[in-house]
């Protein structure tokens, strides 16, 4: 059993003995702690707090917990009940509410959930808030409502077409390039709330021929339900059988985006933003944004259009931050997280196809022709265990110092920049070890630049 409490949300295992998994009452532990935050934040308001949850088995047992804790707390409840994390995230600021809890444990598989907890923007808390409540979950310091301050709870089902509507309405989706192309499209949703968003989605958009795989929101996740590509083997093949233009893959909350083009390669996750990125800088300029650990393909893309781009800390809320501070119009992450500032600042796989589909429109080629259009790299992802006396900060400002002569960024651990290659070590934040994230033009040079950084790091060991 596990049971981690971060600052942006808590999140475990189902089962078990209390404080070691996700229990029921762990999860009214720290849903009492999420209310009681916000009533310490809004005194003597009438607070409201969307929810929503993807399609794990322990789902509905969780929301109900969640739900009976906030009205116990005369927090009134906007339930989406099945919803995707982009869809709560746009739900807040359109209901006027005061937070928001996503219950998804997103890539992990189905004997996690968790809490994930939003602002009154709809953005994930802050490092600060998060540890705010934290503590507040540790003391327990709670006051629930008397009967009469009860909250309510109401069933909301109109989010789905809410959330498609506002991707529409981006003026850089071109829904008519989109039809125009007469796509067919393969998707694998995992058994989670995709398999209800996504289809909606591409026959707003105009797409017909669509091929359903995994599609039904059950929970029983059919292979590991993170859009890697050796889980990504039953949609490449589908894609082929059917003579599908691409295939779309997400996890289970639907924040995270990966394509199969048509011959059954991978897009590659890494490249889920660029591509997006490639079609929003030709259509509007400015900045972009990615975490250090993702390839510089974006960072080349942005620059040969003249523009800026910028590196945050690992962490959506770090991304986000940064995009804020550097007016970005586009950004996101490595793992497929398109984070588009005119839609809203969170991951989110709807915009992501749509934009994605209407640059492969446009451009009028297939989906292998457009990866191939954009530098290519590939990333290896390694660690090293260390026993806990090691002292890590001590190695990276080791490793900083060997390399100062070179472009070295340590806004979060070390990532030194050696031509047009990287690498980034960073230290885990709950157990001793460092992970060594390079990338190179090859696959093989990825990894010997990582052996070559392992060994050095073993030596000053």
């Amino acid at each position: 059993m596990t049971l981690i409490k971060s600052i942006s949300g808590i999140r475990g295992t189902i089962g078990g003995t209390v404080n070691e998994g996700l229990t029921p009452i762990d999860t009214v532990k720290f849903a009492s702690a999420y209310g009681t935050w916000l009533k310490n934040k809004n005194p003597n308001k009438r607070l409201k707090v969307v929810i929503g949850r993807d399609a794990r088995p322990s789902g509905q047992m969780v929301s109900d917990l969640v739900c009976s804790c906030l009205i116990g707390l005369g927090i009134d409840v906007v339930n989406l009940g099945l919803s995707t994390t982009p869809t709560v995230e746009i739900a807040v600021p359109l209901e006027n509410a005061d937070g928001g809890i996503i219950l998804t444990a997103s890539h992990n598989p189905k004997q996690w959930n968790a809490l994930k907890l939003l602002n009154e923007k709809g953005e994930f808390i802050s490092g600060a808030e998060g540890n705010a409540l934290l503590e507040i979950a540790e003391k327990g310091s709670f006051i629930f409502a008397e009967v009469d301050d009860l909250g309510i709870v109401t069933n909301n089902d109109s989010y789905l077409q809410k959330h498609i509507d506002a991707v529409l309405d981006l003026p850089l989706v071109n829904i008519e390039a989109i039809k125009n192309a007469n796509f067919s499209v393969v998707i694998d949703a995992v058994n989670s709330t995709g398999g209800i968003f996504i289809p909606a989605l591409l026959k707003a958009l105009g797409v017909h021929h669509i091929t359903k795989l995994y599609c039904e929101p059950n929970g029983q996740f059919p292979h590991n339900p993170e859009p890697l590509p050796e889980h990504l083997t039953d949609l490449a093949a589908k894609i082929k059988e059917s003579k599908a233009d691409v295939g779309f893959t997400v996890d289970p909350d639907v924040d995270r985006l990966a394509m199969v083009c048509e011959d059954g390669s991978m897009f590659g996750e890494e490249y889920t933003l660029v591509a997006v990125a490639d079609y929003v800088l030709s259509q509007t300029p400015g900045a972009t944004v990615s975490n250090l650990s993702s390839t510089r393909a974006l960072r080349d893309v942005t620059e040969q259009r003249g523009e800026k781009y910028h590196a945050s800390a690992v962490g959506e809320v770090n991304v986000v931050n940064l995009m804020k501070a550097e007016n970005a119009i586009i950004g996101g992450e490595g793992n497929g997280g398109v984070i588009y500032p005119a839609s809203h600042y969170g991951r989110d796989a709807l915009v992501g196809i749509a934009l994605f589909l209407s640059h492969l429109a446009l451009k009028n080629c297939s989906a292998s022709a457009l990866r191939d259009s954009f530098p290519k790299y590939c990333i290896s992802k390694n660690k090293i265990q260390l026993t806990p006396q090691i002292d890590v900060d001590y190695i990276l400002n080791k490793m900083a110092d060997k390399y100062k002569n070179e472009e070295v960024d340590t806004t979060d651990g070390v990532k030194i920049h050696i031509g047009k290659e990287w690498v980034h070590l960073r230290k885990s934040n709950t157990e001793p070890i460092i992970r060594i994230y390079s990338e190179s033009k090859s696959m093989d040079d990825a990894n010997s630049l990582a052996d070559r950084f392992k060994a050095e790091i073993k030596a000053l060991i």
